[in-house]
């Protein structure tokens, strides 16, 4: 089941990023647009900055899972440095249990407000501004996975605990993450097993 999940988060975190990265790609190319046809050719553009402006919300919204999933979010290291190396899993975990608070909050708003707005419709374009809100609850959604699958990967050992790139935090031994995976393989009977190249 773990590995399943693992498998599934990773396919999941892996499609917000492309979206992520499709979306800064339109709306880098419909800035481009908007300042040739403003300063240009002397004819703004009524469309373009409108949707330049919602691609990147998805942009930052769908971003979002990779980050949380890889560690790259901003730490305060010196806290990591305070707390004893036993009990870094226990700050990890309420670390995780915070994002997955504030994560909840943003996707239950973010739907409420995505409703409210519905009737709306974005100048230039006729259709409801809804589209652009619906960047809150779906970022949230897929962040709030790739926060349990990050947690479920440290507590097995599969993953370093701690900030990523920080000296401080200790790596993971390599007979706990062997002792790891014999417990997903025998969890699993036979489904396979979760190795580190699973993890994005």
């Amino acid at each position: 089941m773990l590995s399943w999940f693992l498998r599934l988060e990773s396919l999941l975190t892996r499609l917000a990023l492309v979206i992520a990265v499709a979306m800064l790609i339109v709306s880098v190319s419909l800035g481009f647009y908007q300042v040739l046809t403003r300063f240009i050719f002397n004819a703004p553009s009524t469309w373009s900055e409108v949707i330049s402006r919602s691609t990147m919300i998805w942009c930052v919204f769908m971003g979002a899972a990779a980050t949380f999933r890889g560690g790259y979010m901003m730490a305060v290291e010196l806290v990591y440095k305070l707390v004893p190396r036993r009990t870094l899993l226990a700050l990890e975990m309420a670390i995780g249990a915070c994002c997955l608070l504030v994560l909840g909050v943003l996707m239950v708003y973010g739907i409420q407000m995505t409703l409210r707005v519905r009737s709306q419709m974005l100048s230039g374009l006729g259709m409801s501004i809804a589209w652009s809100y619906a960047a809150i609850p779906t970022g949230s959604a897929f962040a709030m996975v790739a926060v349990i699958a990050r947690l479920i990967s440290q507590s097995l050992g599969l993953e370093k605990l701690g900030p990523e790139n920080s000296n401080l935090a200790p790596e993971v031994e390599a007979d706990v993450v062997q002792k790891a995976h014999s417990t997903l393989a025998a969890g699993e009977a036979g489904q396979g097993t979760v190795n580190g190249g699973d993890r994005p």
